[in-house]
């Protein structure tokens, strides 16, 4: 594993709580990193005030809208323009139970449910098509940050339109970046890639939490390092489609185990994104 020094990492959401604490945090010990946000405006301002506090000048900014996949493909094609290495891979972004649609059913400009689109599928489209860059990078890690609010998958109304509720739609999308881990990981056994995921801790003080009316109660600080632990440390070398409650091995939802249900969630996500995922 190389020093954080000599890595390039990706962060999706890295304007706000959780993703900009962990930015800092990274910045903090000279890793040249690429923050996604899809507000130009605090882009820009997240990046210079990271500048500021850490000294470090390898901050490159990319904004994306994930609700569209034609974005996320561009943001891929970016970063590999943009670099020729990614050790990381960290997809933090996403929205939770209200905002945006004040509790209403909302869809994403390709007609898919919106916390289904920006939870999970953008973070399957981008890491996909992230793969070959991340194989040529190896030894290097793919962390997917997910909740331990699960719900399983209803697969005769993934998107919701029946039977609508906040709640479901964000804990079904966590579920199924949970499932996309798993999946992945098996894929990637030897490659030198790995990938992990985690609940980084309970109601972090974060303004997702704040939009639905919930007290913190696990520390920002506590669910950074939960988070950086699986980026960089050298303990987790070799980790593979591991689920960790803060920085503990758990059990996530059962329908994480079923191999038909991920089979199930593998072809409806490659139907959506037009991805061609290896038998």
């Amino acid at each position: 594993m190389r020093s954080l020094d000599e890595q390039t990492i990706l962060i999706t959401g890295a304007t706000d709580g959780l993703g900009r604490g962990l930015a800092t945090s990274l910045a903090h010990d000279g890793a040249e990193l690429l923050l996604h946000g899809r507000d130009d405006q605090r882009g820009r301002a997240t990046l210079e005030e990271i500048r500021t506090k850490t000294g470090n000048e390898r901050l490159r900014w990319l904004r994306a809208d994930l609700a569209s996949l034609d974005e996320v493909r561009a943001l891929a094609d970016q970063v590999v323009q943009m670099t020729g290495r990614l050790d990381a891979l960290v997809n933090n972004a996403g929205i939770g139970t209200t905002l945006p649609g004040d509790g209403k059913r909302v869809e994403s400009s390709d007609g898919v449910e919106l916390r289904f689109a920006v939870n999970y599928l953008a973070s399957f489209l981008l890491t996909r098509s992230l793969l070959p860059l991340l194989h040529a990078s190896a030894p290097a890690r793919i962390v997917n940050v997910s909740s331990a609010g699960q719900a399983p998958i209803d697969f005769d109304d993934v998107m919701l339109r029946r039977h609508y509720s906040g709640v479901q739609a964000y804990c079904q999308s966590k579920l199924a970046l949970v499932m996309f881990t798993f999946d992945l990981a098996e894929e990637l056994e030897g490659s030198g890639v790995t990938a992990n995921c985690l609940h980084p801790g309970t109601y972090l003080p974060t303004n997702m939490v704040r939009q639905a009316g919930v007290e913190p109660v696990t520390s920002l600080e506590d669910g950074i390092a939960a988070t950086n632990r699986l980026i960089s440390s050298p303990e987790v070398d070799g980790i593979n489609g591991h689920y960790f409650d803060g920085t503990s091995e758990s059990a996530p939802h059962p329908q994480a185990e079923d191999p038909e249900a991920r089979q199930r969630l593998r072809e409806l996500s490659a139907e959506l994104t037009g991805i061609e995922i290896p038998a």
